[in-house]
Order: structure tokens, then sequence, then C-alpha cells
């Protein structure tokens, strides 16, 4: 067993029972990485959030983010001086919080950080995300220094995508902890 921590960052909503990062969390002792407000996001307390769970591990853990949780990831590395303390991230279907229908939701989201991230990162994209073309998730990839895994058309990623457990997303974060 691989002893690298993981922490899931879900996206706006959260993740549901039925999510992959719900199933792993179940089968392997993941931590989520929990918000005050999953239906009204606000960048600067999800933040603040995520860098106490970063400051609280004894390792350098892995960060597994599905949508808006990409974002957060994103947006924490830009101002945090503890990026050091990460030892990778899978990133799954980011959202396009610019997109016209997502601004008035997503009010703090924009505008998207878009550095390259200082630890090593893979972005799994979707030909037919409703929330993200794939266009523009390759554009974030290569402004975050991501390779990028073209997972065809799955939809958003996300329980609705029929994924169960995700084996293939399993492997992925597998070689980020390695």
């Amino acid at each position: 067993m691989n002893a690298t921590p993981v922490l899931t960052l879900p996206g706006w909503q959260n993740s549901g029972p039925d999510h992959w990062q719900s199933l792993w969390e179940d089968a392997h002792g993941f931590t989520r990485v929990e918000q005050h407000d999953w239906l009204r996001p606000l960048r600067g307390d999800w933040i603040a959030r995520l860098e106490d769970l970063v400051l609280m591990q004894a390792q350098a853990p892995v960060l597994v983010a599905h949508s808006l949780g990409c974002l957060l990831v994103a947006a924490w590395a830009s101002h945090s001086k503890n990026t050091h303390r990460v030892k990778a991230a899978l990133l799954v279907a980011p959202g396009d919080a610019e997109r016209e229908e997502l601004r008035p939701i997503l009010t703090s989201w924009a505008p998207i950080a878009m550095q390259t991230l200082p630890f090593k990162t893979q972005l799994v994209a979707s030909r037919n995300d409703p929330y993200c073309s794939f266009e523009r998730a390759s554009t974030f990839g290569k402004a975050w220094g991501s390779a990028l895994v073209d997972l065809g058309e799955r939809g958003h990623i996300n329980a609705q995508s029929g994924l169960g457990e995700w084996p293939q997303g399993l492997a992925l974060l597998n070689q980020l902890r390695s």
C-alpha cells in the first residue's frame, strides 16, 4: 500500500456517493477536502480550507481534483507559500468558470489562474464535457504544465459517465503517488 496521502477536491455541489472520488475514498481511505458551502463556493474560502488540510499532512499529499476542484488547485497554488508541501495533482474535467452561463453562479472564480503549477500534474479531459470544451481544458493543461490525458467522450467524468470506481483514473493516480 502506498503511504502517500491523497486529498480529494470535489467541485461545485460536491461529489455524490456514486462519484469515483467518493468510491475511492471509501475503498482507499482518501481524505475529502470538505468545504463550508458546496452550493455557493467562494474561491477565498475554498483556498483557505485547502491550505489548512495541506498543512495538516505529515507527508506531501497528491491532490485529486474534479471540476471546480481543478480551478481550486490552480488558485491555491497562485497564492500559497506551501506549494512545496504537495507532491502532485490529478486534475479531472476542469470546469470553466469563465463560461457565460457559469459566471453568475461562480462569481469569485474568474479570472482563472493560468500559471505553471509547481508540482507534477496530469489533466484528464473529455471531448464532450458540458462544462468545459476539450480545447479549453487543453489550454488549462498547457498553462498549468500538465500532461494531458484524452478520455474521449465521457461527459463531465463524473457518476453520470458510468465509470464506477474508474480503474484507469486510479492507475493515473498511483503513477503520481509513486
